[in-house]
């Protein structure tokens, strides 16, 4: 049971105390039964009128509840349709906890709708102002409405993005605007328009940051940019043939240094200055026709170098041979020089490989030539070893940059649709040709020296060997045993064959047996010391003799004509260590024949 109704059934059971005790009380005095029914009818209407008075004012206050509650419903449900909310639930409440629950769901209603009025009046204001300096459209949305969230979050997101773009857009201008100013101080240019005066002149933040002034101004400083590039190249194209004249007419240093500002910068008036020279070198070049004809010609001369032009190439440009200095003439050879610097420009890469391999060939061949001369024995601080160290590695490095060379040939061929050509011929055509001219030039140094050599050995058969002194005398030292053996075998094979001739190992000198055996059929003939000069007729014919019989014999024989002496020339330090120590034998040998041993 509620305490309401327990204070209900007290008061009930107090009302009925009262009346009992009032009974009680009139029976005391001994009122009469007609004044007790009006005395009973007071009190009735007195608790009646004060029960009706507390009902009156109770069921007052639930009108006013209901009265609210209605009232709140209707703002709250235009409020929720104006937020663009839910509509507000009253399931489950009593009339008094409704009116205090819509209440106060109405306040804070009013107060977010307040909230978004204030938010969107404020981003109306920052749009305005955006709009203003980007000269754009204000954004979309109506003020007289409340904005619902979504809707101020992209009101928001959009005046954000246009911030940023205000900002782009400024810094953009900002640097176009100190370029323009740049290449108008370069052109020396003034502001024309109104709009170059607005961007140049006026305040920045004044500037209107419309799409339309960016790609304005966009244009105006490609404008500016492509007269700048163009006076630049104008201004390149004169120096370039400033600097060309200088050098075929040859300008002193004095004259060139007035013009060393306009040389640097490409402005209007630096522009005009070398134009002013232009003309006037143009015009000493007129008088001084045939020295800048052979300028240009000692240029072309170069470049057929470089380009390896053959004599035949080099003949058809006629002009280079002539002796009619004219204007025309110096066109021609100008056209032929930019052509031909041209040819070496596009094919630079391959020209230049080209140029390192006649370089390592040439190098090559100096150090092949060294590799033949006996002198370069006799040379100190190891420079035989360097030499034969870097010979071999060009022979390892020419056949590699040879076949890298092939490499880029053939590809420039295929995209060229043509050959390209070294001295006249096809480069490894070319290259083929100079290793079979070394190999053929090798071949003839070999035949010579082995000619010289069977000359030799038949004069010194014919007239005995001649005593030569040693460039250096060795001291006196233990032999090894290699050596010894060296020098018993000579000992031996010299007493063998008295009469024959070699050269020492040791000493490097022409040796002469100490005793001259005739042949068999001279045998009565009377011997003649070896250190008389004079000689008679019967050695003279037995000389003839022998030299006839010794042509004969096997030393004229292919075998014999391939071995190899002391006398021939050594190509590498190997073989001379080879002939040194190891190839008297068949010399001597086949002298043995002629002595008859």
């Amino acid at each position: 049971m509620r305490r309401s109704e327990v204070h209900a059934a007290e008061s009930v059971a107090c009302l009925n105390r009262a009346l009992h005790q009032l009974k009680d009380i009139w029976e005391e005095i001994g009122i009469p039964e007609d004044q007790r029914l009006q005395r009973t009818d007071v009190v009735k209407k007195h608790i009646k009128g004060l029960l009706d008075m507390m009902i009156a004012e109770e069921d007052s206050l639930r009108k006013r509840l209901m009265s609210s509650i209605e009232s709140c419903r209707k703002e709250l449900d235009v409020l929720c349709t104006e937020l663009q909310l839910s509509p507000f639930e009253d399931e489950g409440r009593t009339m008094l906890q409704l009116e205090k629950d819509i209440r106060s769901r109405l306040e804070m209603m009013m107060k977010q709708k307040s909230q978004r009025v204030k938010d969107l009046k404020t981003l109306y204001k920052q749009d305005r102002e955006l709009c203003d300096i980007m000269c754009s459209v204000p954004f979309c949305i109506d003020m007289d409405s409340v904005p619902s969230l979504d809707q101020l979050d992209s009101y928001h997101s959009y005046l954000n993005d246009l911030t940023k773009e205000k900002d782009r857009r400024h810094s953009e201008f900002v640097g176009m605007k100190r370029q323009i100013i740049v290449c108008m101080e370069e052109l020396d240019q003034l502001p024309d328009t109104s709009f170059e005066r607005d961007v140049v002149c006026e305040d920045e933040e004044a500037f209107c940051l419309s799409s339309d002034n960016i790609t304005a101004l966009q244009l105006l400083l490609g404008q500016l940019e492509d007269r700048k590039t163009e006076n630049e190249l104008v201004c390149s194209s004169y120096r370039a043939k400033i600097q060309e004249l200088w050098e075929r007419l040859q300008v002193p240093q004095e004259e060139r240094a007035c013009m060393s500002e306009h040389m640097v910068q490409s402005r209007t008036k630096n522009m005009d200055a070398l134009q002013a020279e232009c003309r006037r070198l143009e015009q000493l070049k007129i008088k001084n026709m045939s020295n800048v004809v052979e300028a240009i010609r000692a240029e072309v001369a170069l470049l057929w170098e470089k380009c390896f032009y053959s004599l035949e190439q080099r003949q058809a440009f006629t002009p280079y041979y002539g002796d009619d200095y004219t204007e025309e003439m110096l066109n021609l050879h100008q056209e032929e020089l930019l052509s031909l610097k041209k040819h070496y420009e596009d094919h630079r890469e391959l020209f230049e490989g080209v140029t390192r391999w006649q370089d390592s060939w040439t190098l090559f061949l100096q150090l092949e030539k060294k590799a033949t001369d006996p002198s370069r024995f006799n040379n100190r601080g190891g420079n035989l070893l360097k030499e034969e160290k870097q010979r071999a590695e060009l022979q390892k490095s020419l056949p590699k940059l040879e076949k890298s060379l092939k490499t880029q040939i053939d590809l420039w061929e295929e995209e060229q649709y043509r050959e390209f050509l070294v001295n006249g011929q096809r480069f490894l055509h070319y290259v083929q040709e100079q290793w079979e001219l070394l190999r053929l030039e090798k071949e003839r140094e070999k035949n010579e020296r082995q000619l010289k050599k069977n000359q030799q050995i038949e004069q010194d058969m014919l007239y005995g060997t001649a005593q030569r002194t040693p460039s250096k005398r060795r001291l006196a030292e233990t032999p090894t045993p290699g050596k010894a053996r060296k020098l018993n075998a000579t000992s031996s094979i010299s007493s063998s064959t008295p009469n024959s001739t070699f050269r020492s190992a040791f000493g490097g000198t022409m040796c002469q047996s100490p005793v001259l055996r005739p042949p068999m059929s001279a045998s009565k003939i009377p011997l003649r010391t070896p250190g008389r000069v004079g000689r008679t007729p019967h050695t003279v014919e037995r000389n003839k003799e022998n030299v006839s019989h010794l042509n004969g014999t096997a030393l004229r024989t292919p075998a014999s004509r391939c071995n190899i002496t002391v006398n021939s020339v050594a190509s590498t330090y190997s073989e001379f260590s080879v002939i040194s120590l190891g190839h008297h034998l068949p010399l001597i040998g086949s002298l043995s024949l002629y002595t008859g041993s």
